[in-house]
C-alpha cells in the first residue's frame, strides 16, 4: 500500500544523502525506522514477534541450552 508522507526540503535531502551514503534506498530507511518505532511501543513486527509476545516471553527470558541439551543452572 502507497501513502505519501510530506517532509521539507532539508529532511528530504539529508535523508537522501543518508541512503546513499549507506549504499541503500528511500524505503530500506523509512521500513527500519518504522519497525524500529513498532518496537519502541512494543507493537510486534513480524509472526515472531507476536508469538513471543502472546506467550509472554522475551529474548531474554528463553533459557538457551548448552552442549548437553540442559538449561542451565
Amino acid at each position: 500500500m502507497r501513502k505519501l508522507i510530506a517532509f521539507d526540503d532539508d529532511t528530504l535531502d539529508k535523508l537522501t544523502q543518508l541512503a546513499r551514503d549507506r549504499m541503500g534506498t528511500f524505503q530500506e530507511l523509512a521500513d527500519e525506522a518504522f519497525a524500529d518505532l513498532l518496537k519502541k511501543h512494543g507493537i510486534p513486527i513480524d509472526l515472531k514477534d507476536a508469538l513471543r509476545k502472546s506467550a509472554g516471553l522475551s529474548k531474554a527470558a528463553v533459557p538457551k541450552k548448552s552442549k548437553t541439551g540442559k538449561a542451565p543452572a
